[in-house]
């Protein structure tokens, strides 16, 4: 008899962003023709930049030619795209091998795929609030979670504890939800205590282009010891809109091993085995991200998305509301008023001025009592959003 995974079976009935959806589907379908003010979801608004947009069309163009035709690419990534990700690593300091970056389809399928390399007895340490996918990825495979709550009174950035000891930790800096941000202190405590335990930590930077205060740190590597317990998923969807188009790239570095296994080589075995890398146009498309005008184009974005976040922030200090996030990230993580809770405060929100943002509890049992605001919505929904919560609350 064919057993399935059993696992599911644990599973909670439905995703956080399904019920959103839902309770958005119920609402427009008794209110239609109302424009809602959405800042849940962090999908990104704004068109990919001009210089990708040209790499993209030379790419195709490239495809229409024998001399420069491209079928399969080498499935842990292009040479050239994986060098110049590695130049810019080393722009900020950090040197990296080339074949220490692995390009994959984005940050979000490359959390999934990583549990591969660990084994299903390894318990998992989840820091909460937390991106739903790092609990729902582990329970499917079985293992052990441990759950580390966070609040407000260490602003969402908890120290490391040996009460909460896992051999995977996940740490997402800028932090998804909450905005916050490890500095240097903060996350070399982590990193000896990864490599104290033998643990490994899987460093999510979705987020790293966001931050501004340049004593924070933006890649785990930036810390003396990570080398040796660390894996870095980063994504270009956010740094530069392709939640569309799907590129990100993973760091493993060479001196990652446990028990004789390279986890380097064994990522190289898995793409090899699991994938047929991501396309050539695709790729041409992400290395202009990285090129001096690229940069200086998705900037351009990220600081208009970055104003959004001001103007949701300059709303809460004017009405007194506790919140985290905004400044080196794009998403503003607010305690509820008036003692509602979240899902409480998302049904006011939708009912009674048509604003959409996101639950603290579908983030963990700690996210009780918060509400995450996305800033990648336009300027003009946002600051009309912004009217209406300030009319609501003050």
């Amino acid at each position: 008899m064919n057993k399935p995974n059993m696992h599911y079976a644990e599973l909670k009935d439905s995703y956080l962003f399904y019920n959103i959806s839902q309770k958005i589907k119920a609402y427009l379908a008794e209110h239609e023709g109302t424009h809602l003010y959405r800042m849940g979801i962090g999908d990104v608004s704004r068109p990919l930049c001009d210089e990708v947009i040209k790499a993209l069309h030379g790419a195709v163009d490239d495809q229409a030619v024998q001399e420069t035709f491209h079928g399969y690419m080498p499935e842990p990534g292009a040479p050239f795209l994986r060098k110049t990700i590695a130049d810019y690593y080393a722009s900020r300091g950090v040197k990296l091998a080339e074949d220490e970056v692995f390009v994959s389809s984005g940050a979000s399928d490359e959390l999934g795929d990583i549990l591969d390399l660990f084994d299903r007895e390894n318990s998992a340490l989840v820091i909460e609030p937390a991106y739903p996918a790092y609990v729902d990825a582990n329970i499917i495979a079985g293992r052990k979670i441990v759950h580390l709550p966070a609040g407000r009174e260490n602003r969402f950035l908890p120290e490391p504890s040996e009460d909460a000891v896992a051999d995977i930790i996940y740490i997402c800096s800028p932090n998804n939800p909450t905005g916050a941000v490890f500095n240097k202190t903060q996350l070399k405590a982590w990193v000896d205590f990864a490599n104290a335990h033998g643990s490994v930590i899987l460093f999510d930077a979705a987020y790293e282009a966001f931050i501004e205060d340049e004593t924070l740190p933006r890649s785990i590597f930036e810390i003396e010891g990570a080398r040796t317990c660390a894996i870095e998923i980063c994504s270009l969807s956010k740094t530069a809109g392709f939640t569309g188009t799907r590129l990100g790239y993973t760091v493993i570095p060479k001196d990652l091993e446990r028990m004789g296994l390279k986890f380097n080589d064994m990522w190289v075995r898995n793409r090899t085995t699991k994938t047929n890398g991501v396309s050539y146009i695709i790729q041409r498309g992400g290395a202009a991200v990285f090129t001096p005008e690229g940069r200086r184009q998705i900037m351009e974005n990220i600081r208009y998305y970055k104003n959004n976040a001001r103007i949701l922030t300059d709303t809460l200090d004017e009405l007194g509301i506790w919140y985290t996030g905004g400044k080196n990230a794009p998403y503003v993580w607010m305690q509820c008023p008036n003692g509602l809770k979240s899902w409480e405060l998302f049904d006011l929100l939708l009912n009674k001025i048509q604003v959409v943002g996101t639950p603290g509890e579908g983030f963990g049992a700690c996210g009780e009592g918060y509400f995450r605001f996305s800033s990648f919505g336009s300027v003009e929904d946002t600051t009309e959003a912004a009217r209406r919560i300030k009319e609501l609350f003050k």
